[in-house]
């Protein structure tokens, strides 16, 4: 169990949690231009989707830390 966080930590969460969505947003810009071109490089359109699913669960954990426990 998680106790509650301190000011500085949820400032500090906050913005990598704002930082991470951000990144995410861009990498979904960048595979659907990579999905939409002709000659698209599969190599790197593999990494940018791999690195999206990373910052999904990077995303998830945080907002999983920021939620308080119940039973405290």
């Amino acid at each position: 169990m998680n106790g509650p966080l301190e000011p500085g930590e949820e400032r500090a969460l906050n913005r990598r949690l704002n930082q991470l969505r951000a990144e995410h947003r861009t990498l979904d810009e960048e595979i659907r231009t990579l999905e939409t071109a002709h000659y698209a490089d599969q190599i790197l359109l593999r990494r940018l989707k791999k690195r999206k699913l990373f910052l999904r669960d990077e995303i998830e954990k945080i907002r999983s830390s920021l939620i308080p426990d119940l039973n405290a």
